[in-house]
């Protein structure tokens, strides 16, 4: 029976230990990196030997395809797409074409993905932009205004599934006003209550109705002084499925992150204790995989109810774009604001 957790794998193809693996402790999914891509047949030939060893045709595949300084398909075999802010920059301009911009740059997004058979991408970024948001989330964003995250990022999860690929809302609830980054410790964010939930909460409530989101590695000493919200039962239960009030399958940001302490098997088994349907396990290591797969619960109960209304999302034919055209019309809109690089 499938398992509630994403892995990663090593390397650009399956070892015969990760087929073993993956036939065996059946993981909901796959995540793919930088290390994992090298051509398309590549890919292609890695997303099948994947669901070739967990013996589900429709067994998903993510990868982070943001743009900007995260995307893990580049050149020379895939084009480089903007980050999320470019975006913002156009709608602070001209909203229609804002909006018309995101989307199609999402929707080229997907076509990619879908061609290599990946069917989630991390995507959208609803954190805030704000003056002091770190590096590590950066252009990512879209801009300081809620409404503003909001209006976008249903273009780029309305773009991504007219493509055929679903969207990851991320990362709840707001990774904006993170001083540090969270892939090396733990960030803490002394904002008001109120403040959040006016601001940082306010875009993941208006795309509350997408089928995915991601947790954020982030402490709330107001909400919970003692644990980070993936982690939390309070911050899950009150805020994500209170007072954003999101319903879909809930899974977390990467546990091998340096933000979360104790070994993995503690993390897997708190990040599931406090509510996640899923956990993410990214770096590919054997050990560690084989540490979460352990206290990985069966998919059952309300957690198959949600993942399996992910699957059932994608029911739909996807539409396609000539690439070629669709990437110039890209430019030719964002060239006020953003320049294809080389």
């Amino acid at each position: 029976m499938t398992k509630a957790f994403i892995s990663g794998c090593a390397g650009l193809q399956l070892s015969d230990e990760e087929r073993a693996f993956f036939t065996r402790e059946q993981p909901w999914g796959l995540i793919l990196f930088a290390r994992n891509v090298s051509t398309p047949g590549q890919v292609q030939d890695l997303v099948r030997a994947y669901r070739d060893a967990v013996g589900r045709p429709d067994a998903p595949v993510l990868i982070d395809q943001e743009g900007g300084r995260v995307q893990r398909l580049r050149p020379p075999h895939w084009p480089v797409f903007p980050p999320q802010q470019a975006y913002a920059r156009l709608y602070e301009q001209d909203a229609a074409a804002g909006r018309y911009a995101a989307r199609l740059g999402a929707h080229l997004i997907a076509q990619v993905l879908l061609d290599l058979g990946i069917t989630i991408d991390c995507l959208p970024c609803l954190d805030l932009l704000l003056a002091d948001t770190v590096d590590a989330i950066g252009d990512r964003a879209f801009s300081a205004d809620p409404e503003i995250v909001a209006d976008l990022g249903l273009c780029v999860a309305d773009g991504l599934m007219a493509g055929g690929v679903l969207p990851v809302i991320k990362h709840l609830p707001g990774h904006g006003r993170a001083r540090v980054d969270s892939h090396l410790e733990l960030p803490v964010i002394e904002a008001p209550l109120e403040t959040l939930r006016a601001a940082d909460f306010a875009p993941f409530r208006a795309l509350r109705h997408l089928p995915l989101a991601m947790t954020a590695h982030l402490l709330y000493p107001e909400i919970d002084p003692d644990n980070p919200a993936t982690q939390s039962v309070k911050v899950i239960t009150e805020v994500i499925r209170g007072d954003i009030g999101f319903e879909g399958c809930l899974m977390s940001d990467d546990i091998s992150m340096k933000a979360l302490g104790g070994d993995m098997s503690a993390r897997a088994a708190k990040t599931f204790e406090a509510g996640c349907d899923l956990v993410l396990h990214c770096n590919g290591d054997m050990a560690e995989m084989q540490a979460v797969a352990a206290v990985a619960p069966e998919m059952f109960g309300v957690r198959a109810e949600r993942c399996q209304k992910v699957l059932e999302c994608r029911t739909g034919a996807a539409t396609r774009l000539d690439p070629e055209q669709a990437l110039a019309e890209l430019d030719a809109r964002l060239r006020p604001v953003w320049q294809r690089p080389g």
